[in-house]
C-alpha cells in the first residue's frame, strides 16, 4: 500500500494520512481502498480530497467496508473511496 494524505473538502483540513491502493485508475473513473493511520472518524458518503504519494489531489467520498475485517484497537476500518473529479498536478 502507498501513503498518501486526507483533507476535508468543506474546509481544506488535514484529517489524516491513509494507505491506500488503486483498484481501478483510469481516466474516466477511479476507485480503491484505504485506511487511516491514526484513528479517527468520519463519516460515510461526505466528500473528501485524497492527495497521493506524488502529491496530485483528487476530490473522492469514502465508503466504509463492512464485509473487511477491522484491525487493532482502536478499530482501524477499510474504507472504499471513488473519485468524483480528475486529479490536479501539483502546485
Amino acid at each position: 500500500m502507498t501513503i498518501g494524505r486526507l483533507y476535508r473538502h468543506s474546509d481544506n483540513a488535514f484529517i489524516t494520512e491513509v494507505n491506500y491502493q488503486f483498484q481501478d485508475k483510469s481516466p474516466t473513473g477511479w476507485w480503491g481502498e484505504l485506511t487511516l493511520t491514526d484513528y479517527k472518524r468520519i463519516k460515510d458518503n461526505d466528500i473528501y480530497i485524497i492527495e497521493l504519494a506524488d502529491r496530485r489531489r483528487g476530490r473522492c467520498h469514502l465508503r466504509k467496508r463492512v464485509n473487511r475485517a477491522v484491525s487493532g484497537v482502536p478499530p482501524r476500518y477499510v474504507y472504499q473511496f471513488t473519485g468524483t473529479s480528475t486529479f490536479s498536478q501539483p502546485e
